[in-house]
């Protein structure tokens, strides 16, 4: 399945800014009434409302744990958002101590290393006016995140039928991607009470394992069809198409003890029946952290295709899939080098691209891509 697809000539397109002065936006979502949110990732939401108009959104983030790849992370907007006001976000916290205290793998107790911080999803309801938010409650909580924020993951989607998902990372725990006992290197399915949905691993939130670091999940128009964005090693970032319960294939315990990040990033010799990615970016790695689906109509030969944000990679890759979105037929790259690192991916309602990028100290953007020059 997996494989590089033949490249394309890139695209004319026409290419704006939405906001500027922003520090490592990681993802954008856009609202009903046509308002952009996103988050930086020292945890600051801001709001550009329809008109251009940019504000901080206020919040107490008093307890998010910032560091490295860990802080303000993924986001997501409820389903009935325009009646409820509810935002989920993915992020990093402090917790109350360093003790071994008991998580959760949906509805049943587990011990897990409390190391004093953790992943959680996060439910917040936003003013009508965007001026603040008012955390409502933790929807999920126990995914683990290391000192370092070593692979902190924080991929999040809402889907059709008000469930999200979330992508986790490893930490760089070599037993991590594959225990059925940790959420760490693993896509979650959960319902907004934080109760496992459909296709979980048995009496946890498990959708998948054996994967590394799983920042971005997107659901392919049409077909519903849910895929996952990880980052490789130093090769072999991966799309993956999800299956209920697939593993796929990450396993760097070869030593024990030492996360050996030498191994493939899908290893069917030690991890029997591992299903390979549908595209994997070869060496070196790009540094993809997020995807979404272009509209299926308005972008000529690139309508449908998935868009993948690429950090190191500096640009963005344009896949074309097959009718079973098992394999990739074409490929396209775009912006290369003209913006820098790329981050968070995103779909307005006029069907132009959203991207946020990733350069840091107060010089980052909120880019609008358009076909056509």
């Amino acid at each position: 399945m997996s494989g590089i697809a033949p490249a394309q000539a890139a695209p004319a397109l026409a290419v704006s800014t939405v906001a500027s002065g922003l520090d490592k936006p990681w993802d954008v979502e856009v609202a009903p009434d046509g308002t952009l949110i996103t988050g930086e990732r020292s945890g600051r939401f801001v709001a550009v409302r329809p008109g251009g108009a940019t504000q901080t959104v206020r919040a107490d983030e008093s307890r998010l744990f910032v560091t490295n790849e860990a802080g303000l992370m993924g986001l997501a907007l409820d389903r009935d958002f325009s009646s409820n006001r509810t935002l989920y976000s993915c992020q990093a916290e402090k917790t109350s101590d360093a003790a071994v205290g008991t998580g959760s793998l949906g509805n049943v107790p587990v011990p897990f290393p409390n190391t004093g911080q953790e992943i959680r999803v996060v439910a917040w309801r936003v003013a009508d006016d965007w001026s603040s938010m008012t955390r409502s409650r933790t929807v999920l909580g126990g995914i683990p995140v290391n000192s370092g924020g070593r692979h902190a993951g924080c991929g999040l989607t809402t889907d059709a039928d008000g469930t999200l998902w979330v992508g986790t990372g490893d930490n760089a725990v070599p037993s991590y991607p594959q225990s059925r006992t940790s959420l760490g290197g693993k896509v979650l399915h959960i319902t907004t009470a934080g109760t496992p949905a459909g296709g979980t691993i048995p009496g946890t939130p498990i959708y998948s394992l054996g994967h590394r670091n799983v920042q971005g999940i997107a659901i392919q128009p049409v077909t519903g069809r849910v895929y996952s964005i990880e980052q490789g090693t130093s090769r072999d970032d991966e799309l993956n198409l999800l299956q209920p319960g697939g593993n796929y294939g990450y396993r760097p315990d070869r030593t024990p003890g030492i996360y050996d990040e030498s191994v493939p990033m899908t290893d069917p010799s030690r991890v029997p029946g591992a299903i390979g990615a549908v595209w994997s970016s070869g060496a070196p790695t790009l540094a993809t952290p997020a995807l979404t689906f272009l509209p299926t109509d308005g972008w000529g030969d690139l309508s449908g295709a998935v868009v993948i944000a690429t950090q190191q990679g500096r640009r963005l890759v344009m896949l074309r899939l097959s009718e079973d979105g098992r394999a990739t037929t074409a490929r396209t790259d775009t912006l290369a080098g003209t913006y820098g690192r790329l981050r968070g991916l995103g779909v307005d309602r006029d069907g132009s691209l959203l991207v946020t990028t990733d350069n840091g100290g107060g010089a980052d953007r909120i880019l609008r891509v358009r076909p056509g020059a």
